[in-house]
């Protein structure tokens, strides 16, 4: 498999102090990769770092072959602000475009035909003319994967995609998200849910203090001193 990003010896932090340092893995064509860690352990903004939204405190971040930043489709938490947003199903989706666009102050034939058929792949095409504000939170978040998918056919980096959604609405995107890795898009994707993660991924980067951090596939994962622990943990927050 082609690498499409690499890591290496990245350390994040603020100006109050470094979060998470170490950091060592790498990312090819095809993979499922869960970003999993405690609160706080800095799982947002390795996200942030990796799209160039925030420098790392140390350390490189290198996109390989022929992945570019710009190509990468990014589905960030929402805020209740997002969600009230006035505009109409197909606009939100057509913005995924405006990387490719430029200074254009049109979307061209081709990307209007991408929107639609990105709108159609994730089943939402007849919601088209719908405002945005007004679906349910599966719906929004269905279209902001399609806007995502407009950006990109290569890599999305999905940040806890189903927070607020009801337990339905949670399995249909994952089972989603599923689906369009199994096209060939490669996932990066931060969770909470550990379960969810050894279902789904490929690999798993679990990150905090350096006697936590782990890389590896999901196999390796469950037997690591990471995983046994955190997996302990979040069994004992559900009893």
């Amino acid at each position: 498999m082609s690498v499409q990003m690499r890591c290496k010896n990245v350390s994040l932090g603020y100006e109050d102090g470094i979060v998470t340092e170490g950091l060592e893995f790498t990312v090819s064509k095809g993979d499922y990769l869960c970003i999993l860690g405690e609160n706080g352990s800095g799982k947002s903004t390795l996200i942030k770092a990796i799209l160039g939204l925030k420098a790392q405190v140390k350390g490189d971040i290198e996109w390989c072959g022929d992945t570019k930043k710009n190509e990468v489709g990014y589905l960030p938490q929402q805020t209740l602000v997002q969600r009230d947003f006035p505009a109409s199903v197909r606009e939100i989706v057509l913005s995924g475009c405006v990387a490719k666009s430029g200074l254009r102050p049109f979307y061209s034939k081709e990307e209007k035909a991408l929107a639609d058929s990105s709108m159609k792949r994730l089943g939402i095409d007849t919601l088209s003319k719908r405002c945005y504000r007004e679906l349910s939170g599966g719906q929004q978040q269905r279209v902001l994967l399609a806007r995502a998918l407009c950006a990109t056919s290569k890599i999305l980096l999905l940040d806890e995609p189903v927070t607020g959604l009801d337990p339905k609405a949670q399995i249909d995107l994952y089972e989603l998200i599923a689906s369009l890795n199994k096209e060939g898009i490669t996932i990066i994707m931060v969770s909470h849910d550990i379960n969810t993660a050894i279902k789904y991924a490929s690999h798993i980067l679990h990150i905090g203090s350096r006697k936590q951090l782990f890389f590896g596939t999901r196999e390796d994962y469950t037997k690591s001193m990471s995983g046994m622990e955190f997996l302990g943990t979040q069994e004992d927050e559900n009893v």
